[in-house]
């Protein structure tokens, strides 16, 4: 495999020229605090205009975090986080490895296990969770309020793209698919729609939105992207969908951009099969990886990886699983010392071909932070033990967990998340301005 990496270097030189292009400098507005990326994990303030600041060094893979030179072996780090993560035991830290979704539209014992038990680091909500804003936001409370005594708050998250990937109730404006708003070719009008999006989870108690999409939709058979992705240029793509994490970010809600290392040129579903994309490194990163490399330029602060089989880069395993393309090209070659987030581990990309315990761990062999797993409490329940089974029987280095876990507490003290409950809000302003950007949309 090393036989390409200069070329993929000089190929992805040359596309930070491309993927910088029409982008803002600095996410952080003249005037505008930034949270202090050392601020507890768990001791923080509500924040509802939050503008955090670019990520401090952070440990990875090969790359731990140092302790100052005037710190004792027997005094307490002076980063808060990482004391933080001292406090953790082995289950806690596993827990905040996994991100699960739920059964119903109310917290069951199962759920309430889940978060009670194995201490899970996030939920994410889907379509058949929400039936109204007033069950949906009841729902987002129970959930930090079961979380509360936990050692860190929790992330909520949810798939809220717009267009036909909109998990919101009715009562609020849907917003329009990212098509619509590329083809107004503005930076300005996405950046907008990642404050509005912003604006929307907040207001319910999210705090993670996996948005934007950063694929290119470059096959016109792709029947999984579409109109979810800006367009099929990968300059447009860039400027707009780094435009709407910006947007995201500036009004406090965590964007996860995806599918790393891009799912625009496929014709199979991975929701259902195992999607294969035979490209070279060199043909990749004049297209797939333009806006992937521009997000990780622009400190983004969480990246999705897609199951997809890419064979040149990677013969045995797919791009979540791979150590090729998570740990030497995203974290290698881009640099990246952000979190990285699985797709979901159930889906038939990944299920036809592994088990959940297989893939889960070859997950973290490749450099992935969170695994995510959608649906099935005893999925979840099976992952969360063959996590900690593999630090117990020593297949996997606890100073491994310890090194995504520190990730994980640093984003959550950054946006100084916490399980404070919100009320029912009043949407009247908001969809007043929605409607208002609609327009300007067309």
């Amino acid at each position: 495999m090393m036989t390409w990496r200069p070329l993929l270097c000089l190929c992805l030189a040359v596309s930070t020229v491309v993927g910088a292009a029409g982008c803002a400098r600095d996410h952080t507005p003249a005037g505008s605090p930034s949270a202090s990326p050392t601020a507890s994990a768990t001791a923080s303030a509500p924040s509802a205009s939050v503008t955090p600041s670019p990520s401090p060094s952070v440990s990875g893979p090969g790359n731990e975090a140092s302790s100052s030179p005037s710190e004792s072996a027997s005094s307490p780090p002076a980063d808060p986080v990482r004391r933080e993560l001292q406090r953790m035991t082995l289950k806690e830290k596993v827990g905040q490895m996994i991100l699960a979704g739920i059964d119903g539209t109310e917290l069951d014992a199962q759920a309430k296990r889940m978060i009670g038990e194995d201490k899970i680091g996030g939920v994410i909500l889907y379509g058949n969770n929400i039936s109204d804003l007033k069950g949906m936001v009841s729902l987002v409370n129970s959930i930090k309020r079961e979380n509360a005594p936990n050692p860190a708050p929790i992330f909520v998250s949810v798939d809220q793209e717009g267009g036909r990937v909109s998990r919101l109730p009715r009562e609020y404006v849907k917003m329009p698919a990212n098509a619509t708003v590329g083809r107004t070719g503005s930076a300005e009008l996405a950046g907008m729609m990642g404050r509005l999006l912003a604006r929307e989870l907040l207001s319910a108690g999210f705090n993670m939105d996996f948005a934007p999409v950063l694929d290119v939709n470059s096959n016109p058979d792709n029947p999984v992207i579409g109109d979810r992705s800006f367009g099929s240029s990968a300059s447009l793509v860039t400027k707009l969908g780094l435009a709407e994490m910006k947007g995201l970010r500036e009004g406090g809600v965590i964007p996860v951009v995806k599918h790393f290392p891009g799912h625009g040129d496929t014709s199979v579903d991975s929701h259902l099969e195992l999607p294969v994309v035979d490209k070279t490194p060199a043909q990749l990163a004049k297209l797939e990886w333009v806006p992937f490399q521009a997000a990780v330029k622009n400190d983004v602060e969480a990246v999705m990886v897609a199951h997809i089989w890419f064979p040149k880069i990677d013969p045995d395993k797919p791009g979540s699983l791979s150590e090729e393309i998570v740990g030497k090209l995203l974290r290698g070659d881009l640099g990246y010392k952000g979190v990285v987030i699985t797709d979901d581990l159930g889906m038939g990309a990944i299920a036809k071909h592994y088990t959940l315990a297989e893939a889960a761990l070859d997950a973290i062999r490749a450099g992935a932070d969170i695994l995510l797993v959608g649906h099935g409490y005893d999925n979840e329940r099976t992952i969360y033990q063959a996590v900690l089974q593999s630090v117990k029987n020593g297949s996997i280095a606890e100073s491994r967990i310890d090194e995504s876990v520190y990730r994980i507490l640093e984003l959550k003290s950054r946006y100084k998340l916490h399980d404070r409950e919100v009320k029912v809000p009043d949407l009247a302003d908001l969809n007043a301005d929605i409607r208002s950007w609609l327009k300007q949309v067309g």
